[in-house]
């Protein structure tokens, strides 16, 4: 998926909400544990009761991992059913790969050829070579974790180095990489003061933001200072909405909380 794309599915549906599927099998419906696949089988619901409300979702690789080769292949079957039956969904795969260049390459061939997601997200720690493997793939984007929304961000990447903060100078040499027009970058929901500082480094690209909801963060808050002209946000929620209600109407509960969250996204972008 394009840039210009996920921009139009953004208009179209009046949304930038982003929905994570970080599914843990002691959260789910008891009833669902007796499915033959539990984790596909809730991911199944999930996105049945909210793909109208979302422009995204974003399945966190280590709830499948967990679970060994029954969860890998919960998250091919998931990703495989959003690709066939709602390809104007964009794909994130929560993966924070990094490493040196030839297992790059191999990472981003399993999550954009084998698995088929739009996007990726990256740690940048090990530089360039580290990246430009997962760049090197064409209409497809990497997500480069720029400022965390936890609270250990504030161990490396708020230090100032030469007076300049870390986050800052990974934004700022990150933009000198080929293709780097492909990136997008993670801000942390929690760090929406900081965004006016970050959209001056980067003005157009896209911020995927984790942190609104469970953790704290406030949506009004980031689009204040986060929003660009081709809106330039995905706003992520993950507890907050699949884990809604964990009763038979748990899919319900689920579209209510992603409503409440697209309808003040509705609200914002009617008001630009």
């Amino acid at each position: 998926m394009t840039t210009e794309e996920l921009v139009a599915q953004i208009h179209k549906k009046k949304s930038f909400l982003c929905i994570g599927l970080d599914v843990d099998l002691n959260k789910v419906p008891k009833h669902l544990l007796t499915e033959e696949d539990p984790i596909f089988a809730f991911n199944k619901v999930i996105i049945d009761a909210t793909h109208h409300l979302a422009v995204a979702y974003k399945p966190n690789t280590a709830f499948y991992e967990a679970y060994g080769i029954k969860g890998w292949k919960a998250l091919e079957k998931t990703i495989q059913y959003l690709n066939k039956n709602h390809p104007e969904i964009f794909t994130i795969a929560d993966a924070k790969r990094g490493d040196i260049g030839n297992t790059s390459s191999m990472y981003a061939k399993a999550f954009f050829e084998d698995l088929g997601f739009d996007s990726v997200t990256t740690a940048p720690y090990m530089g360039k070579d580290s990246i430009e493997p997962f760049l090197n793939f064409k209409d497809k984007h990497t997500i480069l974790l720029a400022l965390t929304s936890n609270k250990g961000a504030f161990d490396f990447q708020t230090r100032k180095i030469d007076g300049k903060e870390v986050y800052k100078t990974v934004i700022e040499i990150s933009k000198t990489w080929e293709n780097s027009q492909n990136l997008m970058y993670v801000v942390g929901a929690t760090k929406a003061s900081y965004l006016k500082d970050i959209r001056k480094l980067v003005p157009n690209n896209f911020l995927l933001v984790p942190g609104v909801g469970a953790q704290g963060g406030s949506l009004r808050e980031v689009c204040k200072y986060g929003l660009s002209s081709n809106i330039g946000l995905l706003i992520n929620s993950s507890r907050g909405i699949i884990y809604a209600g964990n009763n038979k109407d748990f899919a319900q509960a689920a579209r209510s909380a992603a409503k409440e969250l697209q309808t003040q996204m509705q609200e914002i972008l009617d008001a630009l």
